[in-house]
């Protein structure tokens, strides 16, 4: 059964992005929005951990957060609208939002 989750919490701020890490199965998939997004700064060490799983085309990012926040994907997240979201949540089996 797979799993969309969904952190909105800075990475600097607390342990959500770790832990839900720690959880992530090999069919899951990962949307930062919020704060979330600053896991995707260059040169950050939430970065690092996000590099180190590997995520590949199961890692998201919500453009509009992107864009308020001015970091940019590049390549490790693909950037997601609204209905884009819409649609993930409908992909997977299960959504989780770390509150």
């Amino acid at each position: 059964m797979s799993t969309l989750h969904v952190i909105s919490h800075s990475p600097f701020g607390d342990d959500r992005l770790s832990s839900c890490l720690r959880l992530l199965g090999p069919a899951d998939g990962l949307l930062l929005c919020g704060d979330a997004v600053y896991a995707l700064q260059p040169g950050s060490a939430p970065l690092s951990t996000l590099l180190a799983h590997n995520l590949g085309e199961r890692l998201f990012a919500l453009e509009e957060d992107l864009q308020a926040r001015a970091i940019a994907a590049e390549t490790l997240a693909r950037s997601v609208d609204y209905p884009a979201f819409v649609a993930l949540s409908l992909q997977y089996d299960k959504v989780n939002s770390w509150l």
